[in-house]
């Protein structure tokens, strides 16, 4: 996700766009395109402000870096470094070998959050993980080992819109044979997530090793206690997010143990509904 403003040297926004979708054109390429012909003579006085380095390769689309030189804008305003193989300061040095000037890491945390996933994939290997839990008021994931109907209709949607932004899903086997979830996404619109199920035979090397093979960049674990223990005990994880609803059973499976993420750089975030239920999110 990627975003490009070009603004005039007197200040006036002449051009913007940004990246709709894998394949088509780059930020820079939309930002150029909406210019008028009666402002193209402004852009070499310009700067282009983009969240992402220029790209420097070949690849769907050729590199936006040498459409900027083209262009013969003067300055070049840049959020984060790209740490894609293939760009990783190339784009930045070109520009500057052709003359432009280049500002790097304006607004660099935000607009690496926005990339979060893409950012975990290339330096980290793996996708970006998020655990998922429902659980009552005093700390259990079922009713004494039945399952209980935590989620509220309005949650349950949120649920799935969340489903149809990440590429794959994972359970445990336990989970998956005594209630054969779906994991798809029925009450939004979108792209049901890649399916896995952890156990018999299938550990987290092999899922992981499936999503970095695949360009599977983010990863749904909505497994059982067992399941997003071993993930939080690994530290396997990126983001955390727990329903709470107001309701005691008195026993059943406890709830994973929230990992210890004191002197970590983290942001909580709590969430609550009138119909009762609250939503804690722990993201690193």
């Amino acid at each position: 996700m990627v975003g490009a403003v070009i603004v005039s040297g007197d200040g006036r926004i002449i051009g913007e766009g940004y990246h709709v979708r894998c394949g088509e054109g780059h930020a820079e390429v939309n930002a150029f395109a909406s210019v008028k012909s009666c402002d193209e003579h402004l852009l070499p006085s310009a700067t282009i402000y983009v969240s992402l380095e220029p790209c420097a390769h070949y690849g769907r689309t050729p590199p936006c870096c040498e459409l900027i030189v083209k262009k013969r804008v003067r300055r070049c305003v840049v959020g984060c470094v790209d740490s894609f193989a293939k760009v990783q300061g190339r784009g930045i040095d070109r520009l500057r070998e052709a003359g432009v000037e280049v500002v790097v890491g304006v607004l660099e945390e935000e607009c690496r959050r926005l990339n979060r996933r893409f950012f975990t994939f290339q330096e980290k290997g793996r996708p970006y993980i998020l655990l998922k839990w429902g659980q009552t008021a005093d700390g259990y994931l079922d009713d004494n080992g039945r399952a209980a109907a935590l989620s509220t209709p309005y949650t349950r949607m949120l649920m799935h819109k969340q489903r149809a932004g990440y590429d794959a899903i994972l359970v445990g086997r336990v989970t998956d044979e005594r209630e054969h979830p779906a994991l798809t996404v029925r009450e939004w619109s979108g792209r049901s997530p890649r399916r896995f199920v952890l156990g018999g035979g299938t550990s987290i090397d092999d899922v992981l090793s499936v999503c970095r093979s695949e360009n599977l960049q983010s990863l749904m674990v909505e497994g059982g206690r067992s399941t997003l223990q071993s993930f939080i005990d690994a530290g396997l994880w990126d983001e955390i997010r727990v329903e709470t609803a107001p309701l005691l059973v008195g026993g059943g499976t406890k709830v994973p143990r929230l990992p210890d993420i004191d002197g970590e750089k983290k942001a909580v975030c709590r969430t609550e509904y009138a119909d009762g239920n609250t939503i804690l999110y722990i993201e690193r």
